[in-house]
């Protein structure tokens, strides 16, 4: 037992501390993208030495896809992707405020790896069309219940609502003014109505 208590307590220091690298990594991300920090910065940020921030990460590249990673997981916790689409679609204002960090690094990598030979290109690429997938998934959930028309094409669909999230992701970092609870009321709305089937369709 007293050997067990000394190492459960530099574990959960060792996990803390690298919970802070991440989090101060996620902050910069926002700030300044990729190219423009530098593991130091990442350091100081944390309140670790460099060599602290070694033990637990690598590289640079390591730290910048834990960071991402966390992102994802955050996603996937708070997402329901056997649930109705457009329930999902209400609660994204609020996740956006509960994590704004993530929110951020996710938007200016995305910006940073556009490129085909960006580092980071192919992974967002296939991020991207699994966004879709899930988008067009719901929709034909919708369509094989009866909530939803059949005369559209659900991967169509899901180019428009995946387009709309990565932009008022990016405008509302521009802005965090923007009433992001009414524009998400707004559109899904508009998204609802487009989407129902008319009572007299077969």
């Amino acid at each position: 037992m007293s050997v067990q208590q000394p190492y459960a307590a530099l574990h959960a220091k060792g996990e803390d501390r690298r919970q802070r690298i991440l989090a101060a990594a996620q902050r910069l991300l926002r700030l300044n993208g990729w190219r423009g920090i530098t593991l130091g910065q990442i350091a100081r940020e944390a309140g670790v030495s460099p060599a602290g921030l070694l033990h637990h990460f690598e590289s640079k590249e390591q730290l910048l896809h834990a960071a991402i990673d966390a992102r994802d997981a955050y996603d996937l916790a708070h997402a329901d992707l056997t649930g109705d689409l457009l329930e999902q679609l209400t609660v994204v204002a609020e996740r956006y405020r509960r994590a704004p960090d993530l929110v951020g690094l996710f938007s200016v990598l995305l910006m940073e790896n556009l490129a085909p030979d960006a580092p980071l290109h192919d992974r967002f690429l296939s991020r991207y069309r699994s966004a879709l997938d899930a988008v067009a998934d719901g929709i034909r959930r919708g369509q094989r219940a009866g909530r939803y028309r059949t005369d559209l094409d659900p991967a169509v669909k899901a180019v428009e609502i995946v387009a709309f999230l990565n932009g008022i992701e990016t405008s509302w970092l521009l802005d965090p003014s923007i009433p992001l609870t009414e524009v998400f009321t707004e559109y899904t709305g508009s998204l609802a109505r487009q989407l129902a089937r008319c009572p007299d369709t077969p």
